[in-house]
Parts: C-alpha cells; sequence; structure tokens
C-alpha cells in the first residue's frame, strides 16, 4: 500500500469484517448451540486481528494475496455454524466481505475528516465510540433490509451460477476498490487521499448495492418457484379428489344395486345360512355408509378414498369428522388440506417395520368460532421437527415439505395457524382455522 494514504487501522478492519460475519450468520439458518457460536466467534476475532496486523505493512500485491487469504478465513464461520451447501457458504461469504468492505470504508472516510477538525475524536477511546457507532448505525440498516426476505435465506438453495456470479462481483468490486491504495499507475487511480477515500467507499456501495439486487434476484425467482410447486401440488390433490369422487359415485351405484339385489334374495331363500350370510353384508354395507358421510363431500371423498388405501395396506386409520365446519372452504383448499395430511401421514406410517404400528387418527371439529383439525400418526422414535416440518430421510429433497407447506398456505389464507410435534412416537399435525364470522352467526341461529 501507498504511504502516502492513511489507511484503514488493522483493529477496525478485523472488527468490522467480523461483526458483517455476525450479522449473516444470525440470519441464515443454524447448526450450533449458542455457547458453540460464542465460542468460534471469540477464537475467530482473536485470529482476525493479529493477522491483519501482520498483513497491513506488506504492500502490493502481497497484500492482495493476504487480503484473499482473509476472505478464505471469513468463510470458515458459515462452514462451521451454518447450515446449507457450500454454494449457499460461498455466497454469503462474499455478501458479508463486501459489505464489511463499504462499513469500514465509510466509518473510516468519515472519521478522518471530522478528527481534523474535532480535537474530541482524536482521542483513542472517541475513535471507538465513532467507529462503533458507525457500525452499528449500518449494519442496523443492512439488517432490516435482509430481514424482510429472512424466510428466503432460511430456505434459498443457492445454484452453483449464482454462487459464481456473486463470487465475480465481490472480487472485480475488491480489486477496483484496492487499486488507489497499490503503487499501480491508471486512469482508475489516484494518491490524492480525498478522492482514494471516494473511489473505495463509492466503489464498495457499488459492490452492495449489486449484491443486494442479486440477491433479492434470487429472492424472487424462489418465491416464484415455491407458488408454482404449491399451485402443483394443490392441482394434483384437486385431480386426486376428482378420480375419488368418480369412484364413489360408482361404487354408490353399485352399492344401491347390491341393496336391491339382497332384498331379492331374502325374498326367495329361506335357508338359515344364506340369511346369516346375508345379514353380513348388509352389516358391512352399512357400515360403509355411516362410515363415509362427514357432511362434506369432498372430505368423504378423501376419507373413502384413503380409507380403502388404508385397508388393503394393513393400516388402522380411524376419522371422526364434522364436516359442516369446512363449509367456508372451497373444494381445492379441503382436497389440498386433507389430501396432503393423509398422504404424509400414510407414507410416514408405511415405512414403520411393525405392521401394528401403523396407525392413523383424523379429527375434524369446530369449537369457539375455530375449525380444529389434527391428523397424528405413528412415526419413527428419533422423527426430528425443524422449523414446522420433520426431517426427510429422502434423497431428493427438492419437492420435500411441500405439502406441508400447501397446507400452511392454506391456513394463512384465512389467518390459521398449523403445528407440528414428534413425541413419543406419534407424530401431531396440528390445524387451527378460524371461521369467517358470517358463517358463524348463520351456524348459531
Amino acid at each position: 500500500m501507498s504511504s502516502e494514504l492513511q489507511n484503514i487501522p488493522p483493529l477496525w478492519t478485523a472488527v468490522f469484517h467480523w461483526l458483517a460475519l455476525l450479522l449473516y450468520i444470525s440470519l441464515l439458518p443454524r447448526k450450533r448451540t449458542v455457547p458453540q457460536m460464542i465460542l468460534v466467534a471469540a477464537v475467530l476475532l482473536a485470529i482476525m486481528f493479529p493477522y491483519m496486523v501482520l498483513i497491513a505493512p506488506i504492500d502490493g500485491t502481497l497484500f492482495n494475496l493476504g487480503m484473499a487469504l482473509f476472505a478464505g478465513l471469513t468463510f470458515l464461520p458459515f462452514l462451521l455454524l451454518t447450515s446449507g451447501g457450500l454454494t449457499n457458504h460461498v455466497y454469503y461469504c462474499a455478501r458479508a466481505f463486501i459489505l464489511a468492505g463499504f462499513t469500514v470504508s465509510l466509518a473510516w472516510q468519515l472519521y478522518s475528516y471530522y478528527s481534523r477538525s474535532i480535537e474530541l475524536l482524536a482521542h483513542p477511546v472517541a475513535e471507538g465510540i465513532f467507529m462503533l457507532v458507525m457500525a452499528a448505525a449500518i449494519y442496523a440498516i443492512m439488517f432490516g433490509l435482509e430481514e424482510i426476505h429472512r424466510k428466503e435465506m432460511q430456505e434459498l438453495v443457492v445454484s452453483q451460477g449464482a454462487c459464481v456470479g456473486a463470487t465475480v462481483i465481490a472480487v472485480i468490486n475488491y480489486i477496483l476498490s484496492s487499486l488507489s491504495y497499490t503503487a499501480i499507475d491508471s486512469p482508475f487511480t489516484t494518491h490524492i487521499e480525498a478522492e482514494a477515500f471516494n473511489i473505495r467507499t463509492l466503489v464498495y456501495l457499488g459492490g452492495v448495492a449489486m449484491l443486494y439486487a442479486y440477491h433479492l434476484q434470487l429472492c424472487n425467482a424462489y418465491t416464484r418457484q415455491e407458488l408454482r410447486s404449491l399451485e402443483s401440488v394443490l392441482e394434483m390433490q384437486y385431480f386426486n379428489y376428482q378420480r375419488s369422487q368418480d369412484s364413489i359415485d360408482m361404487v354408490n351405484r353399485k352399492y344401491h344395486d347390491l341393496k336391491h339385489q339382497i332384498t331379492v334374495l331374502r325374498s326367495e331363500i329361506a335357508e338359515a345360512q344364506k340369511l346369516e350370510c346375508l345379514d353380513q353384508i348388509e352389516h358391512e354395507i352399512r357400515m360403509y355408509e355411516t362410515q363415509n358421510q362427514t357432511g362434506n363431500k369432498v372430505l368423504d371423498a378423501i376419507v373413502t378414498s384413503k380409507s380403502a388405501y388404508c385397508l388393503e395396506h394393513g393400516i388402522v386409520f380411524t376419522c371422526v369428522a364434522d364436516g359442516a365446519a369446512l363449509d367456508f372452504l372451497t373444494p381445492e383448499e379441503v382436497s389440498a388440506l386433507f389430501g396432503n395430511a393423509m398422504d404424509n401421514a400414510i407414507e410416514a406410517v408405511w415405512r414403520l417395520e411393525d405392521p401394528d404400528q401403523r396407525i392413523i387418527n383424523l379429527s375434524v371439529s369446530q369449537k369457539k368460532g375455530f375449525l380444529r383439525i389434527r391428523v397424528e400418526n405413528r412415526c419413527i422414535p428419533d422423527l426430528v421437527v425443524k422449523k414446522g416440518l420433520p426431517a426427510t430421510s429422502k434423497e431428493d429433497t427438492g419437492l420435500h415439505g411441500y405439502g406441508l407447506k400447501s397446507i400452511k398456505a392454506t391456513a394463512e389464507k384465512y389467518g390459521g395457524s398449523v403445528t407440528c410435534s414428534a413425541e413419543d412416537g406419534w407424530f401431531t399435525l396440528g390445524i387451527l382455522i378460524p371461521r369467517p364470522a358470517p358463517l358463524q352467526q348463520a351456524g348459531t341461529v
């Protein structure tokens, strides 16, 4: 670095980069306990500061190589503390690096300017307060901007292309911002302190803006993909409901025909054994008739279809449902809620090795102006629920959780909530949705 320019003290470079890392780590899904995170953060700061002191006196290319190694050092906490793949770690490391570069550059530029006219600022304590206040202000603003898309950050899987794009932006940004602090003479460099400060700060500001805009594009693309996936799940469940309804209509026709046939047989046959057989057939028909009349045709179709599947595959399924409580939901919403819930429950119990453990319970009721849906099923003892979703054992996790996401989207449309829990070998899905006021009044007349 040129001796003509007053560069940023290594202490503040280390501290500002450290704080930027903590900012992004606080927004991302973490895989360590709080004490472990504090330990890693403390060790990291203890390494970053001496390292910056070591490379600060180095001039030119060697210094930039040292900063490249420093960037690699800032990658480690993402790898150790946050969940996600390698591309996610590199992507957020690049964003944190450029944000820290901008923040410390702006803070030091302002401090250098005002400390010349305000003697009090020349004191080391005042310098520390000034720099930390600047860091708190800028990082608080950035945290607020990032918080808007925190949900996407928690679930976004950064592609290799997006990772490379962000890295290229960060590298070019760093090179342009550092030209004036090297011995290189070019049309884009200066050794006048004020101009050098401005170039560095403005280039870093442009980098922060570009990376944030790039991030917004990734978040919007992820949201659009989420919506498309949820719509696909909804359409699939509604299509399955329509197929189930067609099958039920056919079964109902056969059921009525069979009733008439039994009546004819009773009138023509008198043998006690045949009559006993006919009684058994009629009893089973009546069980079918009452089992699937919940008061909601869509729910009837789903329950009938899933009951038949469970019976065929040795799954014990019980249903106690007040279908009238679903009267404010559209057929598509009912099919999305119960089709996805039942599919998830069936898939869960089917993975159990013990056939006696394959049990599913469904209840639907209304109480105090709320629709209450509860689906319980046996599950593996060590099932873990993360972020409201059971951890998947599938190799392809791309579509994992979209059934529950579809359920949540339907519930949240009406201001409702969805909870998931796993305890003592039982997985419980609870859905609570407030019923619209006009329908509540109509139901109490």
